[in-house]
This record gives C-alpha cells, structure tokens and sequence, in this order.
C-alpha cells in the first residue's frame, strides 16, 4: 500500500514553508500597525494629562504658598507686638516696683505691694478681700498690669499656634512643589520620546479652539480703564516663558499672568485662578469684553485674559510662552468682568 503513495515534491514543501512565512510576516506587520501607533497617542494623552495634573498641582503650591506668605507676614506683626507688650509690662512693672521702694525707704512698704512683686498680679487681684489695702490709683495700675499680662500671654499664645500653621505650610508647599516637578519631568520625557511629526499635531491640537467659539468677535472696548490697563500689561508680557509658581514679570504661570497683569492696572487679585474665577461680576461669553478673566475646566484650574476676537493671552504650560490662543481651547468654566 505504502508504495502506491506519491510524495509531494519537495520544491513545493519549501515554497509552502517560505508562503507560510511571508503570510506570517505580513500578518505581524499589520498587526503591528495600530500597536506602533497607539502608544504614540497613549504617550500624547499621557503628556496632556500630566500638564493638566501638573496645573492644578501648581494652584495648589500657589495657594499654599500664599498662605505660608501671609501666615509669616502675621507672624512678624504679632512678634512686633509681643516686644512692644512685653515692654509695656516691664515699665509698669518698674514704676510699681519704684512705688514700692520709695514706701520702704519712709518707713515701711504697704503689703499690697509687697505682694504684688512677689507674686502673679491674676491671684493678687482676684482676693477682693486685700483691696481695700491699695490706694485708688494703684489699684488702676495693677489692673492695668493685670490686662496687660493676660494679652501678653494670649498674643504669645496666638503666634506660637500661627508659628506651627506656618510650619505646617512650609511642608505643604514643599509637597506640592515634588509633586509638580514630578510630573512636569515626566511629561518632557514623555513629550520629548514623541516622533516629531506627533508633537506637532500636539501643539496644533493646544491651539485649537471650538469654531463658533473662536469665531466670537467681543471687539468692543474693554469694560473699564483698569481693565484696559490690565490688557496692556498682559500684551507686554507676551512671549515671556511660562514658569510654574511666578508671578512675573521675568516668567509667568497661569494666575501669575492674570494677578501680575492687574497689579499693573493697581488691582489686587488673589493667586490662584480658583480665587480669581469668583473675583468680581460674572458674565456670559455672548458679554465677553477685552480684559475679562476667562477660567478652564470644571475646577477653574487654568485662567486667561480675554484679549477680543475670540482669543485670549495665557500663560498655558512649561515650553510655551505666554501666547495668544482661540478662546474655546478649553472647557470654559467662568467668565468674570473685575
């Protein structure tokens, strides 16, 4: 039987192994296809992403950071005061004592006094039954010194648990400042593993704005002179480079901008672009006029300065300097008319 069968020649064995291959190879190529590319728009969304984060960690140390720059600013005036109270009270204290000695040295030292300088004035005052031992006048000098002593002790009070505020800030703003270096360094190294052709259609695509919302005109004149002034000084810093936690005028982030921007007009407004979105009256887009403060995303972590014609100037992340760009570059969460 076995010599009845016929052996296939052996030149198709090999050409089917090297179809097969071939077959093999190709399949491997197109699946490859999507594989190659989806990591390039996985790494994009990943860049964005923590630009995004790296924002709102940003808002964060300025507000902390503000936070820590008042709390030593409070500190310094409650320390002042501590001096000038502490002075105060040993002035009393010495003319007390002078009363005191001038009584001995005519013969005798009332007792009143002999207790006052040897113990608390509080307990002195507080046994109502000793007095009727001390003249009018010093009882009102011994109050004095008592009221004196008891703000003493609670202004100490206040500026050693502010002392531990500021401390305990000092530590925030170191946290997020890790935190947003972090994330800034893995977005460059993630950005710069980008082939070049991706990062661009990446920096179009942050340029890029809704149509009918970059089509708004919103010519008109801007809504005060403050405001008018504000924009003038928010066009003079453009093309200075986005630097996370500034406030100008070397380098701006994005409330730096705004803040620094209005300082200029002598308006003060807060750090960060959470406390600036609830500065002054809200208006719609339909309203927008040049100089109002336009905030981004649900939690108003990005702001910029409505500049007309549907666009804004902002200072919108690390490696790009302060710019205009289309008004609906982003979800608009407020806009507000200072």
């Amino acid at each position: 039987m076995g010599s009845h069968r016929r052996l296939a020649p052996s030149g198709f064995d090999r050409g089917s192994t090297a179809a097969v291959g071939l077959l093999s190879v190709a399949a491997a190529v197109l699946g490859a296809v999507p594989a190659t590319a989806a990591p390039h728009e996985d790494r994009r969304a990943e860049v964005d992403r923590l630009y995004t984060e790296a924002e709102r960690a940003t808002e964060a140390y300025n507000k902390a950071d503000a936070r820590t720059d008042a709390l030593r600013k409070e500190v310094g005036t409650a320390q002042d005061s501590i001096a000038r109270q502490q002075q105060r009270v040993n002035t009393m204290r010495d003319a007390l004592g002078s009363l005191a000695g001038a009584q001995y040295r005519s013969g005798g030292i009332d007792p009143a006094l002999a207790l006052l300088l040897s113990a608390d004035p509080d307990d002195y005052l507080d046994r109502a039954s000793v007095l009727d031992r001390v003249t009018t006048r010093q009882a009102g000098e011994l109050r004095e010194l008592q009221q004196a002593v008891r703000d003493l002790s609670q202004d100490r009070a206040e500026a050693a648990r502010k002392l531990a505020e500021l401390e305990k800030g000092r530590k925030a703003v170191a946290a997020h400042k890790k935190t947003v270096e972090g994330k800034l360094a893995k977005a460059r190294k993630l950005l710069n593993a980008l082939p070049d052709e991706d990062r661009a259609d990446r920096a179009r695509a942050s340029r890029s704005g809704r149509a009918d919302l970059t089509a708004l005109t919103g010519a008109g004149a801007p809504a005060s002179g403050r405001a008018a002034a504000a924009l003038a000084a928010a066009r003079s810093a453009l093309g200075k480079p986005y630097i996370w936690g500034a406030n100008g005028p070397s380098g701006f982030d994005c409330s730096g901008l705004t803040q620094w921007s209005y300082a200029q007009a002598g308006v003060g407004l807060p750090r960060t672009s959470q406390a600036q979105s609830g500065t002054g009256r809200r208006v719609s887009l339909a309203e927008a006029r040049p100089g109002d403060l336009v905030a981004y995303r649900d939690d108003a972590s990005h702001i910029g300065m409505y500049a007309g014609n549907g666009q804004v100037i902002h200072a919108p992340r690390p490696g790009a300097p302060v710019r205009y760009d289309p008004v609906g570059m982003m979800p608009i969460s407020s806009i507000n008319r200072v």
